[in-house]
């Protein structure tokens, strides 16, 4: 099934950002009350960026995060694949990115929600590949599971005491690339914080290797260059007279 082009997204990204001192003092006072350091950078972004929207340091041992899947979904996200967002408060919140959220097309019926009505509406407009945010309703994130959607990453943040940590743990049990909590806490603030953590990290920096010992995407890519270049190598010698 081919992708849709999603009108009004807009595929350039400026290196640059200005950063109110506000946030630059938020994010000081954030790094003297939890050290961050040891976290890949990709995944520091993230949990520092959901952390300052909600003022919950909890979140830095709450999150569930993969360094490698980050990367992959920066990259992705960088070269403009559709953001699609279950409630307009998620939309809202991302400040650098036209989205796709359909809850207004949207209808209820039996054993089906509205959310789950507009994820439905929203995969049939943007196909595979899509990089998925949801802040607000369960069974949104639910409804996405059932579907053949090839994500990008999945931010799976829903908060509720009915479903959302049920719905959360359902999304790391499917194998997709996401990013999670294990508590019932989440909302569209922080979800929306997740993505704009991606938005704003820089692509050159995000492209530097995972400290993720083996496990990322941009070690085992320099180890096949290394390999092919030494195959390349050793038939030139063979072919020399």
């Amino acid at each position: 099934m081919s992708r849709p082009q999603v009108s009004g997204v807009s595929q350039v990204f400026p290196e640059t950002r200005v950063v109110h001192p506000i946030e630059q003092e938020s994010f000081r006072r954030l790094r003297t009350r939890l050290d961050t350091a040891h976290f890949p950078p990709l995944t520091r972004a993230v949990v520092e960026r959901v952390i300052h929207s909600a003022a919950d340091l909890e979140y830095a041992t709450d999150l569930v995060t993969d360094e490698g899947a980050l990367e992959k979904a920066h990259r992705a996200l960088h070269d403009g694949v559709p953001v699609v967002v279950d409630v307009e408060m998620v939309a809202a919140g991302i400040t650098r990115r036209e989205t796709v959220c359909r809850l207004k097309d949207a209808k209820s019926g039996p054993g089906l929600t509205r959310s789950a009505h507009a994820v439905r509406l929203a995969y049939e407009q943007v196909g595979p590949g899509a990089l998925w945010v949801i802040g607000c309703a369960p069974t949104a994130l639910e409804e996405l599971l059932t579907l053949d959607a090839a994500p990008a990453l999945v931010i799976g943040l829903p908060v509720g005491f009915v479903g959302a940590a049920e719905s959360k743990a359902a999304l790391r049990e499917s194998g997709l690339p996401a990013v999670s909590n294990v508590s019932e806490k989440g909302g569209s603030a922080v979800a929306a914080a997740a993505l704009n953590a991606l938005l704003y990290h820089p692509v050159s920096q995000a492209a530097e290797p995972s400290r993720t010992a083996g496990t990322s995407e941009a070690a085992r890519t320099s180890d096949a260059t290394r390999t092919s270049e030494a195959a390349r190598t050793s038939e030139a010698a063979k072919e020399k007279p």
